[in-house]
């Protein structure tokens, strides 16, 4: 029987982060499904897809074949056969997926080969709802957050270092709305599973929380 890992979250927690770090120390294979959701968005965007449109997402989204591999120790995201990851992490296609991930068969494609993967591999997995519906048997839940303030100053560094021009006032209130989207959508609202633990990492290193969520898996091997 496989060991996997949930790890759930606002945006901007740190999920991807810490997810990979733990994976790196247990020899798991680390899941990233918000890149998986926003290769998914990358593909309707690229299809001028009406956003505002469900029944456009819907049809257009049967098009996009989207498969996680890894190649010399580092996940790639391919969608039909196209190598994406260099696209992924825009302002753009983040909104995009929080606004397509609500569509039912966007999240009914991509949940199967998320549950496939978690059959027979040991693994961590991160997202908005892999706890409460993706892999509602894992071994370990994690819902790791921070206030939102932590979380804008965290991307507005993240933007500065890359020279992007960026306005801190206008990353947060994005945070905001986003979280408000996420935990009120229709389908799979984000949301602590019952039995998750709860981290905020507002006020942790990245080493403190990593060790904590190993120490907590260590206990359920």
């Amino acid at each position: 029987m496989s060991f996997c890992i949930a790890v759930d979250g606002p945006a901007g927690a740190g999920k991807s982060t810490i997810a990979k770090l733990v994976a790196k120390k247990m020899n798991l294979i680390y899941v990233d499904t918000g890149a998986m959701y926003r290769a998914m968005a990358y593909y309707l965007i690229s299809q001028n897809t009406d956003l505002a449109n469900g029944q456009e997402i819907s049809e257009k989204c049967q098009g996009a074949d989207i498969r996680i591999v890894y190649e010399n120790g580092e996940q790639v995201v391919i969608l039909n056969g196209e190598n994406v990851n260099p696209y992924l992490r825009t302002e753009e296609v983040g909104n995009a997926a929080s606004v397509s991930s609500a569509n039912g068969s966007v999240r009914a494609k991509l949940v199967e080969l998320q549950q496939r993967m978690a059959e027979d591999t040991d693994l961590i997995m991160d997202g908005r709802d892999i706890g409460t519906c993706v892999l509602p048997k894992a071994q370990l839940k994690i819902y790791l957050t921070a206030s939102s303030r932590v979380r804008a100053l965290r991307r507005y560094h993240e933007l500065v270092a890359k020279g992007q021009a960026c306005n801190l006032e206008e990353i947060e209130a994005d945070i905001i709305d986003r979280d408000y989207r996420d935990m009120n959508r229709e389908i799979s609202p984000l949301k602590q599973a019952a039995d998750a633990v709860l981290l905020d990492t507002s006020d942790m290193t990245i080493e403190e929380v990593v060790g904590k969520i190993i120490s907590l898996a260590e206990e359920r091997k």
